[in-house]
């Protein structure tokens, strides 16, 4: 059988191949779209079409924001959400969702020492679809998503997503005092989450630290533990 001359040869270590497609770039030649098209037909090639807008992505986003990084590489994104070793339910929890929404099964890895579990996918396009800037995210302005602002479930399972990830409870029996704290260093995911819960009809406020929002009614933290389902996996 013949083979061809340039068999097992690149651009990047061969002259002449790297002529031919500087060649077919500048005439916008796409020698494997017709294969390309094949293996979508096929089910073999991920098109990467926008996600669908659903309580399950909504409360995905909330999470990311919250415990979630995603960092661009040459070829692909990552995505990694990060969960206290100690809290199964959520790491259950978050990796279904991750599979569900992006179709592809993420891998669980033990990360810096015992203490901490990495949730973790790589695939093109992630930040885009998602809607959420690539890390590091302190600095940027975070707005919630227009789909989600329209629809009120899609707020509590963004919520849900966020209390998940940077969210505490405590209780304190003697003095009868109940909190209910989201913390981030980012202001404008703050002032999200300080407008969205006044917007469901609780009274939050800004903790002196400043990097806080918190709950203080006793039967405002209950009933906003009941609707985000705080920690009940």
């Amino acid at each position: 059988m013949h083979t061809g001359w340039n068999k097992g040869l690149t651009k990047e270590t061969n002259p002449s191949v790297r002529k031919i497609s500087d060649t077919m770039k500048r005439k916008k030649i796409d020698n494997f779209a017709a294969w390309r098209d094949r293996m979508r037909r096929d089910g073999k090639f991920p098109s990467y079409n926008n996600l669908i807008k659903s309580g399950d992505l909504a409360e995905l986003i909330g999470v990311v924001l919250g415990d979630g990084h995603i960092w661009k590489f040459p070829r692909a994104e990552e995505l990694s959400i990060f969960s206290n070793s100690n809290n199964p339910g959520f790491v259950k929890r978050y990796s279904l969702l991750v599979e569900e929404i992006f179709g592809k099964k993420p891998t669980t890895t033990i990360h810096s020492g015992k203490n901490c579990i990495r949730i973790r996918i790589y695939q093109n396009h992630i930040s885009s679809r998602l809607g959420v800037p690539l890390s590091p995210r302190r600095n940027k302005i975070i707005e919630v998503p227009k789909w989600i602002l329209g629809n009120r479930g899609y707020i509590v399972r963004y919520l849900r997503g966020l209390y998940e990830a940077e969210g505490s409870h405590s209780v304190h029996l003697p003095t009868s005092t109940y909190k209910l704290f989201f913390s981030n260093r980012n202001r404008s995911l703050l002032k999200n989450v300080f407008s969205l819960m006044q917007q469901l009809g609780f009274h939050p406020h800004q903790s002196e630290s400043n990097y806080a929002i918190q709950i203080s009614r006793k039967d405002e933290v209950l009933t906003a533990l009941k609707m985000l389902k705080f920690r009940v996996y």
